[in-house]
């Protein structure tokens, strides 16, 4: 039996087809599992790395902004588009799935299209409470939609269908020993911070972190994990340079973080934005967070995902129009110096998670497919 996950563009997307197999493989390790999507992407590192088969297919968005660089792009994108289709058939053929699961990104709409006009059983997940474009196309098309909030049903359009699992993550996330993880840090009793941008990066948050970490280097004893992003690395080394913290002892920098589980358990305090699947492991491994929403996105949904931790006394919010350097250092001084109450704020996290998701998720995939 073949599933066949399309996903990409963003860890957040592509982490929870990662979970979603990771359950299927493991209850029936007869099933083989292959990946769609961009080979330049973020989803074939993370994929390839997994051990799974990836097929590359092109998909690009639109670009809004017509600026002369945009239009080229958007040229390319709509080429890709128009080969998309005929290329999502020769996938099809290639590896003749059993069940399609999309769990967004623009790559999953033809591929899961294409898969559901064939009468191929057909999945999707929704990560967030206000859908994407690609899954609210699909919705209609698909078999089975899952939601991870009941709020993204009435807007996904097939309410018939939609089954709320909450967002699944990654077995590891709950299982991880933390004073194992502390160990391979080499953490001591410091206090550990962990922070990241997202995958891309995010301009604003290296910038505040840098600040945050010539105080720090300076002023406490803690050991702090820093992701650039892509996009990052050079602002940040320069940041680094500039404001004198370069080749500090208590800063481990890295590109991207791809060992997250070992890093959530090992942490005390996590800086971040508040992607859905972001918050999703912070509630599994029970994480204290400063959480700093993306401006940048569709209805601002990451702000109200955010407010959810946030009234749960389990993160501290803080929106980007009003971060500065100077407020991170004060609340991450406040929070450290008070282990007892990031204690709490772990636990009232770990009260919001849905440690059922993947189960939900692949008892109804068997339902639609018994044989997986």
């Amino acid at each position: 039996m073949n599933v066949l996950f399309a996903a990409g563009g963003t860890a957040g997307h592509i982490n929870p087809a990662l979970a979603i197999a990771g359950a299927i493989r493991e209850s029936n390790p007869a099933v083989k599992i292959h990946f769609a999507g961009r080979r330049g992407g973020m989803e074939y590192g993370l994929v390839t790395k997994a051990g799974y088969p990836f097929h590359h297919i092109e998909v690009n968005g639109i670009q809004r902004s017509l600026t002369l660089k945009n239009i080229g792009r958007n040229v390319v994108a709509l080429w890709h588009l128009a080969l998309s289709g005929p290329r999502a058939n020769a996938l099809l053929d290639e590896v003749k799935p059993d069940l399609v699961i999309g769990t967004g990104g623009y790559v999953s709409g033809p591929v899961v299209r294409a898969a559901a006009r064939r009468g191929i059983p057909t999945a999707i997940h929704e990560q967030n409470a206000f859908p994407g474009v690609t899954n609210k196309l699909l919705a209609k098309q698909v078999d089975v939609v899952f939601a991870a909030s009941a709020d993204a049903v009435e807007k996904l359009g097939a309410p018939e269908k939609t089954l709320v699992v909450g967002n699944p993550v990654r077995p590891e996330v709950f299982a991880q020993d933390r004073a194992a993880a502390r160990a391979s840090l080499q953490a001591g009793n410091r206090p550990v911070l962990l922070s990241f941008g997202g995958s891309l990066g995010a301009r604003r948050i290296n910038e505040v972190i840098a600040d945050l970490a010539a105080w720090h280097t300076k002023n406490l004893d803690l050991l702090h994990i820093h992701a650039t992003g892509s996009r990052g690395v050079e602002l940040f080394r320069r940041l680094a340079l500039e404001k004198g913290f370069a080749g500090a002892k208590q800063m481990q920098v890295r590109e991207y973080i791809d060992d997250m589980p070992r890093m959530l358990a090992a942490a005390d305090l996590v800086i971040s934005r508040a992607g859905a699947l972001t918050l999703a492991e912070l509630e599994a491994a029970g994480r204290a967070a400063i959480l700093i929403p993306s401006p940048n996105v569709a209805e601002n949904h990451q702000y109200y995902n955010a407010l959810e931790l946030q009234k749960a006394r389990a993160a501290v919010v803080v929106e980007e129009k009003d971060l500065t350097g100077e407020k991170l250092i004060e609340i991450v001084k406040e929070l450290t110096a008070q282990p007892a109450r990031l204690e709490e704020m772990g636990r009232k996290a770990r009260s919001l998670a849905h440690p059922n998701s993947l189960d939900e998720i692949c008892a109804r995939l068997r339902q639609l497919v018994p044989q997986l």
